[in-house]
């Protein structure tokens, strides 16, 4: 049996400029980190011939051409495996409509469990590449190539696209005091609304052309970001990450609405400095900066919103249980 543990991901600034559309043309840049809530994947050998796939629901099928999970299925035909394995997926939130990751980050998972099932283990590079190709190349989903190279690495990155297909992955160099401050400073409350992200995403990809100076302004606030955090000046990156969700309201019509603005709104009036709705937008999971002293007022406003706790990852995906007979 083979175990891997993915972290999911908040993206912080410069998403859409990871779309081919935009960076065939000139770079992109992304600011992103991991956190600590994973999927977890888990692949052992069967006793028959037959496959077996769990999660929401489950499936037994003789062949991978009847797999109706998308994912798990052209990973297996991208793995090679054609028979006799059973495969589980598990998650810490539910994953449909998060906006933290959850397709990338099942796919990467996916990919490095079966790899080191067959023996043959493969780098994070590699598991970030070939989940992109299942994902946009196979599939056709309307979606950019950060998330899955965030799920790969793990931690606090910038990740440049470049024109040539190349990816650049550096990290975040905080203070260890700066990181803990930044992981106080950081809430996410639940909106209560699951949305199917290729609505948002499809629309957004289609306005590029349109809207480049808009992502040209999101990708330089990768650099201002990138230097609040490394010089300590955490509290200007929460005014920036107001500054970015303003603009990338602007990607299409439906990354906001009335009652997320709302919330937003009375967050914001309540003492945090900033945030953003994660993802596509138009629901899922809504990531504020606020000093820990206006915490609480922020909790009072916004009552009715399940609030997540956690801390940014430092670790990509990795196989937690590796048993072979």
């Amino acid at each position: 049996m083979i175990i891997s543990q993915t972290p999911l991901r908040i993206s912080f600034f410069g998403g859409g400029t990871d779309f081919r559309g935009f960076y065939a043309q000139e770079p992109g840049m992304v600011l992103s980190s991991a956190i600590d809530k994973y999927i977890f994947v888990t692949i052992k050998e069967r006793f028959d011939e037959k496959i077996r796939v769990g999660y929401t629901r489950t499936e037994l099928v003789d062949s991978v051409d009847e797999v109706e999970h998308d994912l798990v299925r052209e990973c297996l035909r991208r793995t090679g495996i054609t028979h006799g394995v059973e495969i589980n997926t598990m998650a810490d939130i539910p994953s449909e409509g998060s906006g933290l990751g959850s397709s990338s980050t099942v796919t990467v998972g996916l990919l490095h469990a079966m790899y080191m099932y067959l023996g043959a283990p493969k780098e994070h590079a590699a598991l970030a590449r070939e989940a992109c190709e299942v994902e946009i190349g196979v599939l056709k989903k309307p979606i950019g190539v950060q998330d899955q190279y965030i799920a790969a690495y793990g931690g606090q990155r910038v990740l440049q696209f470049c024109p040539d297909g190349q990816v650049g992955v550096e990290s975040v160099r905080m203070e260890q005091r700066v990181a803990r401050q930044l992981n106080q400073n950081l809430m996410l409350f639940y909106t209560n609304v699951a949305r199917k992200a290729e609505s948002v995403l499809s629309e957004q990809r289609d306005n590029i052309a349109d809207r480049r100076s808009i992502l040209r302004e999101m990708k330089r606030m990768v650099s201002v970001g990138r230097a609040a955090l490394e010089q300590g000046a955490l509290d200007d990156f929460g005014l920036l990450l107001n500054d970015a969700w303003q603009l990338k309201k602007q990607l299409a019509s439906k990354v906001s609405n009335t009652q997320i603005d709302d919330l937003y709104n009375a967050a914001m009036r309540a003492g945090a400095l900033g945030g953003k709705i994660t993802g596509a937008g138009g629901g899922g999971f809504l990531l504020l900066y606020c000093p820990r002293e206006k915490q609480d007022a922020v909790r009072d406003t916004l009552p009715h919103l399940p609030e997540l706790p956690f801390h940014l990852e430092r670790d990509g995906t990795k196989i937690i249980f590796n048993y072979r007979r």
